[in-house]
């Protein structure tokens, strides 16, 4: 196997989903990762599952972090500096979501999703992006409802559009510091985040998001480094998320027609049931 370019990689929400696949694709190819979590149970679980799948020599460490809260934040990642450990590949991957309906979704769940997808991410940045040297490169993860928001999903949608913005600025930025910066936006993948959403997910959700199918974590990480290969800012994984991505850009209005459709169908059929 070739040797890969990265020597340590930092990823929020490392311990499983998308975050513990890119931590396997990078730890067989030898590199050392710290993944960071809030639960130091699943961290240590997942670090014994990738020391055993990693290249002989690589380092495996874990830091138990809610990257919510600023003062953790500055204490854990300015511990990792001091240390010598700054990455060369930062992944801000630690992320909730609970969808609801609008005017059924408790404003503390909107503060919390908004304080750990878009501000935990500004944090992480903030505390480590300084001690970033030229050739390093970010990747901030955003979702399909980054750029096209979905039925029952206003707190998600709203900080993963944030995350975007926020990913398009500090790239003009971190480009005159030769470091880069790409957002990763996948569909709906097979993980324990998306397991938590089919609880609260509104049937209406549920039909629009059925169109394009469910990718598998290892699906997502071979694309994001296939798109970092080619230098590309937005990367999205799957073939049905990426012509969603085209249209919107060009045709919303296809888009627009295509969603409000489905969750016209689905309300009929829940009015219908009832009469």
């Amino acid at each position: 196997m070739e040797k890969f370019p990265y020597r340590l990689a930092l990823i929020t929400g490392g311990s499983s989903g998308i975050g513990f696949a890119i931590a396997e694709y990078l730890v067989v190819r030898g590199t050392d990762v710290i993944i960071v979590s809030r639960d130091l149970e699943k961290l240590q679980a997942a670090r014994l599952r990738l020391l055993k799948q990693a290249r002989q020599g690589v380092r495996v460490e874990v830091l138990q972090l809610d990257v919510s809260e600023r003062p953790a934040v500055e204490e854990g990642l300015g511990g990792l500096i001091l240390a010598g450990n700054v990455p060369d590949l930062l992944i801000n991957c630690a992320g909730m979501a609970h969808p609801d309906y609008f005017e059924g979704l408790d404003p503390e769940i909107f503060d919390r999703t908004l304080a750990v997808n878009l501000t935990g991410t500004w944090n992480v940045l903030k505390n480590m992006v300084p001690a970033m040297k030229p050739g390093s490169h970010i990747v901030n993860v955003s979702s399909v409802c980054g750029f096209l928001g979905f039925f029952g999903y206003t707190a998600y949608s709203a900080s993963k559009f944030g995350i975007i913005g926020l990913s398009e600025a500090l790239r003009n930025e971190l480009s005159l510091r030769g470091i880069g910066v790409s957002v990763l936006c996948p569909p709906d993948t097979d993980t324990p985040q998306l397991e938590q959403e089919n609880r609260t997910k509104p049937p209406e959700a549920r039909a629009i998001s059925g169109n394009a199918g469910i990718l598998q974590p290892g699906q997502v990480a071979e694309s994001l480094f296939q798109g970092l290969k080619r230098k590309k800012f937005i990367i999205i994984p799957g073939l049905m998320a990426r012509l969603t991505f085209l249209v919107k850009r060009l045709f919303p209005g296809i888009i627009f027609f295509i969603i409000d459709t489905d969750a016209k169908k689905v309300n009929r059929r829940k009015i219908d049931e009832k009469n």
